[in-house]
C-alpha cells in the first residue's frame, strides 16, 4: 500500500467524470457525507454546450434520480427543459404532419422529465461535486489501474499533461469511462447482445419547430390549424420528437443552449449505416424518408455543429458488481438502445446497486451474497428491456400496431421498474422475495406480448389515419404515471401496487391479443393466451388500449365532408 503524501489513500476513485461517474459522486456523498471519493475525469471541464455527447432525454426514473435522490430539481427547472413527452409520427416519405397519425399527449403528463443539454448538465455536476466536497480532477488520463482480491487497496496511476505520474491507492474503484470500458476491457467482461442497431447523429445550432413545419402547398388551413390546437400548447417541439418508418426512427430532442440534436436509429437489416454515415449521406437519406425534416435542415446546414455515428451502440456485460470493491458504471458496463431514452435509468438503478455495497462494505458487512443478487436482479432489468428493441424495429413503421406496443411498453415500465425505483424498494431483498413470482411472470408475459406484436406486425394493414391517439385522454394511463410520485408506501401496500399492476398487465395483454386476432383470425396467439388467466379474457366494460384503427377509420368516414 502507498503511504506516501504523494499517493494518498482514497475510499473510492471513480474513473470517469461523465454522467454516470459524477452522479455516482453525489450520491455517494449524500447517503455518506464524511465519504472520500476522486473522481478522475479525462476531458477538461468545462466541455462544450450542445455538442458534448447524446442521451439527451431523460424519463421518470432518471428524472427522479436527477431530481429527488440527487436533490438537482433547481438546475433541472432553472437550466434544462422540461419534456413534452414522447411524441411519435408516423411520417415516412410525407410532408404532410396532419394528416398522419400522431401518438403522443395533449398536455404534459403529471411527472416531469427533462431534456437535458449534458454539456451544460456535466460542467453543473462537476462543479456541484466539488461544492459537495467531492475532489474532481479534469484533464487526467487514467494510465494504469492494478485490482487486487485480498482486501489490500487497488493501486491506480494516473497523469495530467505536463506533471508528474501519480499513484493512488483506493478501496473501491469504479470504472465510469463511458465505452472505453478500462475494467470491462482488462478483465475480459465485453459481451455482445442480440441488437445489432446503429445509430448517426448531429446538432444543429437551431431550434427545429415541428409545430412551424410548413405542410403540403394546397392543404386546408383548417384542418393545419386543427392539428395545431390538438395540444393545449404550441410546443411539441419540447417532446422527444420520434419520426418512424419500417427498421427506424429519427429522434428530434431540443437543447437549453439553443440547439436542437437528430439522431437516426436503424436497424441495418432495413438500412444499412453505410447510407447514412456522413452528414450529407444522413441529409440525402432524410430527403427519401423524412422530406419534412430535410426540408426545415436543408437551410440549416452551415449551422452543423457535429455529426458521429456508432455501427452497433448496444453491449451487454458478464459483470459490473464484484466483492473484490469494484464496479461498472452506467455506459462501461451495459447499454440498451435511445428508443425511450432508458440510458439514465440504468445509471441510476446501477448507481444506487454501488451505493447499497460501498455502504455495506462501509458498516463491515460481506459483499459476496448481496453482489451477486443484485447482479442477479440488475441483468434481470437490462434482458427485460432489451426484449422491447430485440427484432422489433420492424414495427415502428406500423401505425396500428407500434401504439399498441407504446402503450404496452410504457405500463410495463412504469408498473414495475419505475415503481421499483421511485418506492426505493430495489435494495429491498424482502419485497425482491415476496413478489419473485409476480415479478417472474411480468417479465414471461412481456417477452410473450412482444413476439405477438411481431407477428401481429407481419399482418397489419398499417393504416395511416389523420388522428391523434392521445395518451392524456387515458385516465388509468394518466394515473399510473402520476402514481409514480406517491409517498413512500408501508411493506404491503407495495407488494399489493405489485400484485395489481400484474393484474392490469394480464388485462392489457389479453386485450392485444383479442384485438389482433379479431381482426386477423390467422394471427397465432397460442402461446400468449397460455399465460393468461381465465379471467384476463374475459369480456371488460373498460378498454384500456385507444380505440382501433377501424373504428376510427369508420367515424373518420361518417364525419361530414
Amino acid at each position: 500500500m502507498h503511504t506516501s503524501p504523494a499517493t494518498p489513500e482514497h475510499e473510492i476513485v471513480i474513473m470517469g467524470g461523465g454522467l454516470a461517474g459524477l452522479t455516482l459522486a453525489l450520491q455517494l456523498r449524500q447517503r455518506m457525507p464524511d465519504i472520500d471519493v476522486l473522481v478522475l475525469e479525462r476531458r477538461p471541464h468545462p466541455v462544450p454546450e450542445a455538442c458534448h455527447k447524446v442521451g439527451e432525454s431523460s424519463v421518470e426514473i432518471g428524472a427522479h434520480y436527477f431530481e429527488h435522490t440527487l436533490g438537482l430539481g433547481e438546475h433541472l427547472r432553472g437550466a434544462q427543459l422540461r419534456k413534452f413527452g414522447f411524441r411519435f409520427f408516423f411520417s415516412e416519405g410525407r410532408r404532410d404532419l396532419h394528416r398522419v397519425t400522431e401518438l403522443g399527449a395533449s398536455r404534459p403528463l403529471p411527472v416531469p422529465s427533462y431534456q437535458i443539454d449534458r454539456g451544460i448538465f456535466e460542467n453543473f455536476l462537476g462543479e456541484e461535486c466539488q461544492r459537495r466536497g467531492i475532489r474532481f480532477v479534469d484533464n487526467a488520463l487514467i494510465r494504469k489501474v492494478t485490482l487486487t482480491e485480498d482486501g489490500t487497496p487497488h493501486q491506480l496511476q494516473w497523469q495530467r499533461p505536463g506533471e508528474p505520474l501519480r499513484h493512488t491507492s483506493a478501496r473501491w474503484v469504479i470504472d465510469a469511462c463511458g465505452r472505453a470500458g478500462l475494467l470491462k476491457k482488462q478483465r475480459g467482461l465485453a459481451q455482445d447482445n442480440a441488437h445489432a442497431a446503429h445509430a448517426v447523429w448531429f446538432r444543429i445550432s437551431d431550434r427545429i419547430h415541428i409545430d412551424q413545419w410548413p405542410l403540403d402547398d394546397g392543404q386546408d388551413p383548417a384542418q393545419v390549424q386543427a392539428w395545431r390546437e390538438r395540444c393545449v400548447t404550441p410546443t411539441r417541439w419540447l417532446s422527444t420528437n420520434h419520426l418512424v418508418g419500417a427498421g427506424y426512427w429519427v429522434w428530434l430532442i431540443p437543447l437549453a443552449s439553443g440547439s436542437h440534436s437528430v439522431g437516426i436509429v436503424a436497424d441495418p437489416k432495413y438500412h444499412p449505416l453505410e447510407s447514412m454515415n456522413t452528414f450529407d449521406k444522413a441529409m440525402d437519406w432524410l430527403h427519401t424518408y423524412q422530406p419534412a425534416l430535410f426540408d426545415d435542415l436543408d437551410g440549416k446546414r452551415d449551422k452543423l455543429q457535429d455529426f458521429a455515428f456508432f455501427r452497433r451502440f448496444s453491449h451487454d456485460c458478464k459483470q459490473v458488481f464484484s466483492e473484490h470493491r469494484w464496479a461498472l458504471a452506467g455506459e462501461a458496463g451495459r447499454f440498451l438502445d435511445p428508443f425511450y431514452s432508458p440510458g439514465s435509468d440504468f445509471i441510476a438503478i446501477g448507481n444506487t446497486y454501488i451505493t447499497a455495497l460501498v455502504e455495506r462494505d462501509r458498516s463491515g458487512q460481506r459483499l459476496h451474497a448481496h453482489t451477486q443478487v443484485y447482479e442477479q436482479i440488475f441483468k434481470s432489468f437490462y434482458d427485460s428491456t432489451l426484449a422491447l428493441y430485440v427484432d422489433q424495429y420492424g414495427l415502428f413503421g406500423d401505425p396500428e400496431v407500434l401504439p399498441c406496443k407504446v402503450i404496452w411498453d410504457y405500463t410495463y415500465y412504469w408498473s414495475v421498474l419505475a415503481q421499483l425505483f421511485c418506492q426505493e424498494r430495489l435494495t429491498d431483498l424482502g419485497s425482491m422475495g415476496h413478489l419473485r413470482d409476480e415479478l417472474a411472470a411480468c417479465q414471461k408475459l412481456n417477452v410473450a406480448v412482444q413476439d405477438y406484436l411481431r407477428a401481429w406486425g407481419t399482418v397489419s394493414a398499417r393504416r395511416n389515419l389523420p388522428v391523434m391517439l392521445d395518451q392524456a385522454s387515458v385516465p388509468w394511463f394518466v394515473e399510473l404515471n402520476r402514481s409514480l410520485h406517491d409517498a413512500a408506501l408501508g411493506d404491503e401496500a407495495f407488494r399489493q401496487r405489485i400484485r395489481q399492476a400484474a393484474l392490469t398487465l394480464q388485462q392489457l395483454a389479453a386485450e392485444l391479443l383479442q384485438r389482433g386476432t379479431r381482426e386477423h383470425p390467422q394471427l397465432d396467439g397460442s402461446a400468449l393466451r397460455a399465460l393468461l388467466p381465465a379471467a384476463a379474457l374475459q369480456p371488460r366494460d373498460e378498454q384500456l388500449l385507444f380505440r382501433s384503427a377501424g373504428a376510427l377509420q369508420a367515424e373518420l368516414a361518417a364525419e361530414p365532408a
